[in-house]
């Protein structure tokens, strides 16, 4: 699954092929078929274990933390790390794959978007929270937030990755936190 991950990161997921696959863990297709079935089979667990690295390095941490405003500032420092040290070669591999199918209809698509989906609503959840323990201003659309948060994110992953910009991650980190202060109460 690691070579799969690694290489859809760098190929993008439509050019994640068996036959690619087999050939770079020098196996038969055959062998890389097994355990999957099926090209779109191995696209879409290739994507599940993208979503589950990014849980892990993000989500997870923050969740020793507690819910709100607390849990919301950890996610954005590890959100940040994530971004300027990514595991993958091309970025964070979600933005990659949400760039690649968000206008393509079918399985992947909806993959990605219910990954997406579950992060915003993540974020949310954290939002609201603080917002109701008084911790942020309850007169703003915590959508708003989130779509700030997410788009910072995205500007800071063309940063890091197209331009070689070795401050996007602390910009990131400064602007996003910048942003969630001027909600506080």
């Amino acid at each position: 699954m690691a070579a799969s991950v690694l290489r859809s990161s760098t190929d993008g997921l439509a050019g994640l092929t068996l036959g690619s696959l087999a050939e770079a863990l020098q196996m038969s297709k055959a062998g890389v078929v097994g355990p999957f079935g099926s090209r779109l089979a191995l696209q879409l667990a290739v994507l599940e274990r993208a979503g589950e690295m990014f849980t892990a390095a993000v989500v997870h941490p923050s969740l020793d933390f507690e819910a709100g405003l607390p849990r919301l500032i950890a996610v954005i420092e590890s959100w940040c790390r994530y971004l300027a040290d990514s595991p993958f070669p091309n970025g964070c591999f979600v933005t990659a794959a949400s760039c690649e199918f968000d206008g393509q209809p079918g399985e992947l698509r909806n993959t990605v978007h219910d990954l997406v989906s579950r992060w915003r609503g993540f974020l949310r959840e954290q939002t609201t929270t603080a917002q109701a323990a008084g911790d942020l201003d309850a007169h703003f659309d915590p959508e708003d937030l989130v779509s700030a948060l997410n788009g910072i994110a995205m500007a800071a992953n063309q940063e890091i990755q197209l331009l070689s910009d070795s401050c996007a991650g602390a910009r990131a980190r400064r602007l996003m936190l910048t942003h969630v202060d001027s909600h506080r109460t």
